[in-house]
């Protein structure tokens, strides 16, 4: 019962799995000495027609490679106004509507920039009455921005609503005050409406 086994019952089995693994066909499309690729990955590469890079050096080249495809395709879209490589935050129709909304109208906001700039300089004039103005003038240009900016929220805030009932649009009035803060010739992406004209 607690006797101990015979050294030619114990070679037996394991000789039999050695000889049953050596027969064992290997995948050939598994190369050892690497991880598997995520499906992702590879997915990527069949769709591309790819070859793995053979080196981590060949691979970070690639990455910023096609960084620099993907970031002069934006600057271009940007310019033109394509959708298919806007980045994420300037994609999709509400973001379209609200960027032809604002470039259609005039805004104060617009003008904040050169403004503050005239101010400063007024500010800086040694004279009482005229550092006086430039105060004056400081707190009428922010109430009209405010009052402007209230206007357009709403308005805007109507329109999409009434085009747009179903589609999320999270941060678009955001989006629109942000915009109106810039100065028509430096918005990106370019205005594509012209002043007057309905978007």
């Amino acid at each position: 019962m607690f006797r101990s086994r015979s050294s030619k019952e114990e070679k037996a089995p394991t000789d039999k799995v050695q000889v049953d693994l050596s027969k064992a066909s290997r995948d050939p499309q598994a190369p050892k000495g690497r991880p598997t690729p995520k499906r992702a990955v590879a997915q990527s590469q069949r769709r591309n027609g790819a070859v793995a890079p053979s080196n981590r050096k060949e691979a970070m080249k690639r990455q910023r490679e096609a960084r620099r495809a993907d970031l002069a395709r934006q600057r271009e879209a940007l310019a033109s106004g394509d959708e298919r490589y806007l980045p994420a935050r300037d994609k999709g129709p509400v973001r379209r509507f609200v960027r032809d909304f604002v470039d259609s109208r005039f805004c104060v906001a617009e003008f904040f920039l050169p403004l503050a700039v005239v101010i400063l300089v007024l500010s800086m004039v040694r004279i009482s009455n005229i550092q006086n103005i430039a105060l004056l003038l400081w707190l009428g240009v922010i109430v009209m921005i405010v009052i402007d900016s209230i206007g357009l929220t709403f308005r805007l805030r109507k329109q999409l609503n009434e085009r747009f009932p179903n589609e999320p649009k999270r941060g678009a009035v955001a989006y629109a005050l942000m915009r109106t803060l810039q100065m028509r010739r430096l918005r990106l992406p370019k205005p594509q409406v012209k002043r007057g004209e309905r978007p």
